[in-house]
């Protein structure tokens, strides 16, 4: 039995053959553009190499011709004579600019300069030892023979060609004796190099190593096709070939500099197995390739369209014949599932009715049950909100009735401006137990309250004012330590109630203490402050320490604290993206509120 092949599975099969066949068009497009692109760059390179090698072979015969001059090897037998020198140097500048060579000039046996085409500029080479090049060599070896060689000049940094001969002193019978001297043709290439460059394509010219000395790309110009070996790099450092400048390669060229650089079409050329290379380029291989994929995508998106479009109409035709064939089949069930339908209908609406009426009742039970949860939840939070306001309101009607004691003895002295001081800290104590009945409302509504920029600083005093009263009749010692002036996001009265809980409870703590030093710290931070309230109490027992900040949890003795304090500070200092810490020792214990500065606070958000 034959199984239909999934559609999916054809659409996944065409697409693989459709990438294939424009893989398969472009490669053999960028082939057969890449092999008309090199035969047309060798074709080139031929007429290039055609023209490099006249130039070189222009002036061969010339080093040979000058050698047989009587006047060489006369001034080489006797170079003390000045006026035979100064002759000589006439004619060889005579000589260069009818030959329209870069400079001609005569070395004697030991490689020194004796007279020369330029000997009156100031390059001139007359004086210079020129015996650590080969074309010297060359030509003073036994037998004598013309030398050949490129090389940056040492004298003027200019680059050329040279071509020595050895001057004997009988011409006609060469194996009679050592050359006296050795006359050199100096060839200049840059006008070639100067043509090369109206080619957009690049053009080099490389040594028997693959140093690159003439072309039309600057960057490549004394570089190598490929990395030198250190004896390379030796022998051109000993012929100053190239300067004295050690070779790299191109490829150690910035990306932007060597670009072109890479298969090329080459050919010999001169005597010193010299290598002319073009680097073809690629990019309009590239570009057919490109326009050739393009056209074979855009025919198989055609193909493909036709395609679809007949098989839409083909599944469409089909699936009309289906859906009426459906939609006969489809009356005939209707017909017998209405009788069905009306039946079970009937049996339905007398379940629903006997159901309608259980979910009324349960439905009656249960908003029963939602109404005395409620009350229950809000006998709850009246009872926290009750023990709440006594343990806040505690510490300021503690305060008030510290300072109306205190004001009523100042008035019986006579000293009514410090009674008039303690008349004011009442009113704030009033005004501050009048934030902190709002505040509580505020929990109990669960909104959150307005933040605000705060000075830190100015709410610990603020909050040890509060108390100080306390702290002196108890015989307890404080100690400030305010860093810098930190600024805050949050609620001033919040961060004074939680000071104030802090401190009470560091001053209850140490009751009964021969030593009792009360502490307050600020530390600063790059993005937060810390204020540190430390006491020398007795510390905090290890098995206390995780149940602290518990609600209703106290250490304190019955009447003295409710367990709410620390709860409710925690719960401030949260909701003001902080945090309150407890450390303890046997020194004892120390209260570590955080609070982000303003900078960092900015984001925070202010709900609680």
């Amino acid at each position: 039995m034959s199984t239909k092949m999934p559609r999916s599975a054809v659409i996944v099969l065409l697409t693989a053959a459709a990438m294939a066949l424009i893989f398969v068009v472009t490669l053999i497009t960028y082939q057969q553009a890449s092999t008309a692109n090199r035969a047309a760059a060798e074709r080139q390179l031929q007429l290039i190499a055609l023209d490099l090698d006249a130039a070189l072979e222009r002036h061969e015969i010339l080093p040979h011709t000058l050698s047989h001059l009587p006047l060489l090897s006369a001034a080489l037998q006797h170079p003390d004579q000045s006026e035979l020198i100064h002759q000589l140097n006439q004619t060889f500048s005579d000589i260069q600019k009818q030959a329209r060579v870069a400079t001609i000039y005569l070395m004697d046996q030991q490689g020194k300069t004796l007279a020369a085409s330029n000997w009156d500029s100031e390059q001139s080479y007359i004086g210079q030892n020129f015996s650590f090049r080969p074309y010297f060599r060359d030509a003073m070896r036994e037998g004598g023979q013309t030398g050949h060689f490129y090389a940056i000049g040492n004298k003027t940094q200019i680059p050329g060609y040279f071509i020595s001969r050895p001057v004997l002193a009988d011409p006609l019978h060469p194996q009679a004796g050592k050359p006296l001297g050795v006359i050199v043709v100096k060839v200049s290439l840059l006008d070639m190099q100067q043509a090369w460059r109206s080619n957009p394509e690049p053009i080099a010219l490389s040594d028997k190593h693959g140093v690159i000395f003439l072309g039309n790309r600057p960057a490549w110009q004394y570089r190598s096709l490929q990395a030198l070996d250190n004896e390379v790099q030796a022998e051109l450092q000993a012929t100053l070939q190239y300067a004295g400048k050690p070779v790299q390669a191109v490829s150690a060229l910035p990306r932007s500099e060597k670009e072109g650089f890479g298969d090329y079409v080459s050919r010999n050329i001169g005597r010193l197995s010299w290598q002319l290379m073009l680097f073809p380029d690629q990019s309009e291989a590239r570009k057919a390739a490109i326009v050739a994929a393009g056209l074979t995508t855009l025919l198989l998106i055609l193909l493909a369209t036709a395609a679809a479009v007949f098989d839409q109409r083909r599944q469409r035709l089909r699936e009309r014949r289906q859906a009426a064939l459906a939609l006969e089949q489809a009356a005939q069930e209707l017909e017998s599932r209405i009788a069905q339908r009306t039946l079970e209908l009937t049996g339905a609406n007398t379940q629903l009715e006997q159901r309608l009426q259980t979910l009324q009742q349960t439905e009656q039970m249960l908003r029963t049950s939602q109404d005395e949860l409620v009350q229950t939840a809000k006998l709850a939070l009246l009872g926290q909100m009750a023990a709440g306001i006594t343990h806040e309101l505690s510490q300021p009607l503690t305060a008030i009735r510290a300072f109306s004691d205190n004001a009523r003895l100042l008035l019986q002295r006579g000293d009514h401006d410090t009674a008039a001081m303690n008349l004011h800290h009442i009113g704030d104590a009033v005004q501050r137990m009048g934030n902190i009945i709002s505040q509580l409302k505020g929990f109990a509504r669960k909104s959150g309250d307005h933040l605000q920029l705060t000075d830190l600083n100015h709410c610990i005093q603020a909050a040890v004012s509060l108390i100080g009263n306390d702290l002196e009749q108890q015989d307890i010692r404080l100690q400030l330590d305010l860093q810098g002036a930190p600024q805050v996001r949050a609620d001033p009265v919040r961060i004074e109630q939680i000071l104030i809980n802090l401190l009470r409870n560091a001053a209850d703590a140490m009751e009964g203490q021969s030593l009792r030093c009360l502490s307050v710290q600020t530390e600063l931070s790059a993005d937060a402050v810390q204020i540190l309230v430390r006491d020398t109490g007795p510390g905090i027992a290890a098995t206390v320490l995780p149940h602290l900040f518990e609600p209703f949890f106290t250490t304190k003795p019955s009447g003295k604290g409710l367990g709410l304090g620390l709860a409710i500070s925690l719960s401030i200092a949260q909701a003001m993206d902080g945090n309150l810490s407890v450390s303890s020792s046997a020194d004892g214990a120390c209260f570590c509120l955080r609070l982000p500065l303003a900078d960092n606070a900015a984001s925070m958000q202010t709900a609680e």
